[in-house]
């Protein structure tokens, strides 16, 4: 006799093979923007900013919109379905491209922020990729197809810097603002991949069941997942917002700094190859526990100096520390929550997880431009610590109640 559950879950895996497939060409795409803008926005703020104090705004801004898309895309793909909320985040994809060239055309400071906050807008939306691939899936396959579309971004960490290093001095003397332009012309792109993906709109009963968010928000699993999401993430953007103009200080040139920024987005998302195995293996928190580490180890390299050498192992450890601790949080987020559940639980917590970037990323300019690089990487100890303690409880506690589950309903085979 065939098991109708066993049948469901290879029908649903099959399709989730399918849209991960396009949802890895998305990010790939999608990454393309994000490293466009982190390539290029602290130095053309440098340039258009009153002060140097502000350089990294326009990167602030980018978080900013990464924050405030969250819950609306989460609202957006509950109500309409998540193509929908696709289609909205490439079109922002594409203004961002058209009116970042405009801003730099007509040295515009508050119109490159504006740009840059469209941008985040788009980066919001994309983070929703990382879910849909786990849409349908079975419980196996959900971190498999989890990291497989992170790892699309391997593509975005060539594709972005090198679209960077074509096309910055194409029109003179407005560096990077052709650049800009071919990042809308991906975003087109991108719009028709993701136009194939297959994720209808919910069912009427899942707009209005399962828990409130106040009843899953304080699981000891969903305050690790989002806390370390809310660690790893904003200690990596804190150094990678900082990079590229710190090397600018030390005198390093900004084929120096595209490279380091180029190989530091293949070090985020080349370990999704295999991260999904690894955390099927040894369990999400050991994984994020992994990453943290890899954080704190990318922050003593970037204290022993401030070679050209030194900013590149900084930034591949540290892409390498948040791939780990992001992808194990993420998977640790979709161990929280039912089917009808999924888009207010993921928006909630990537609410969390950029929110606090936001926060902590106005702050990375004033640091660097006060206290020096050093001060930047010395920042990121005490919350990698903190997140260290906390999946480290939350582990012990998930043991703790398995062992409770088994003396409760002890196996009667035994």
């Amino acid at each position: 006799m065939i098991d109708v559950t066993t049948m469901d879950e290879v029908s649903g895996d099959a399709r989730a093979r399918s849209n991960v497939a396009r949802l890895a060409a998305a990010q790939a795409l999608t990454g393309a923007n994000s490293a466009v803008i982190f390539a290029t926005g602290s130095i053309v703020g440098a340039t258009l900013a009153p002060d140097i104090s502000f350089a990294t705004v326009p990167l602030s801004m980018y978080v900013v919109g990464l924050a405030a898309g969250t819950l609306p895309t989460g609202a957006i793909s509950r109500a309409y379905g998540r193509r929908v909320a696709f289609f909205i985040g490439t079109g922002c994809g594409v203004a961002t491209g058209l009116l970042g060239a405009f801003a730099i055309l007509h040295a515009s400071f508050a119109l490159f922020c504006c740009a840059t906050f469209l941008g985040g807008l788009y980066g919001a939306v994309s983070q929703s990729y990382r879910f849909a691939a786990a849409d349908g899936a079975s419980a196996g396959f959900r971190p498999k197809a989890v990291a497989w579309v992170m790892a699309g971004g391997v593509f975005a960490g060539v594709l972005g810097p090198q679209l960077v290093q074509w096309t910055m001095d194409i029109w003179p003397p407005y560096l990077f603002a052709f650049s800009f332009v071919m990042q809308a012309a991906v975003a087109l792109v991108a719009m028709a991949v993701l136009s194939g993906v297959d994720a209808p709109k919910p069912a009427p009963s899942d707009l209005h069941g399962g828990r409130p968010l106040f009843e899953i928000a304080p699981q000891p699993k969903f305050i690790a997942a989002a806390l370390c999401g809310a660690i790893s993430y904003p200690m990596m953007n804190l150094v990678m917002t900082s990079a590229p103009l710190a090397m600018k200080m030390c005198g390093l040139s900004v084929s120096d700094s595209n490279f380091a920024v180029q190989w530091h987005i293949v070090a985020m998302y080349g370990p999704s190859f295999f991260t999904g195995s690894l955390i099927a293996r040894f369990g999400a928190p050991r994984i994020v526990a992994l990453g943290l580490s890899l954080e704190a180890a990318g922050a003593a390299i970037g204290l022993s100096g401030i070679t050209a050498m030194h900013f590149w192992a900084t930034l591949i450890v540290f892409g390498m520390g948040w791939n780990f601790s992001f992808v194990g949080a993420s998977a640790l987020v979709l161990e929280t929550h039912r089917p009808q559940e999924r888009n207010k639980v993921q928006a909630f917590n990537d609410f969390l997880v950029f929110g606090m970037m936001a926060v902590g990323s106005f702050s990375s300019g004033q640091v660097l431009a006060n206290y020096g690089w050093s001060a930047v990487n010395m920042v990121v100890f005490p919350p990698v610590l903190l997140g260290l303690l906390v999946v480290t409880l939350a582990s012990f506690a998930r043991r703790r109640s398995k062992l409770q589950a088994v003396d409760e309903f002890p196996d009667p085979s035994i």
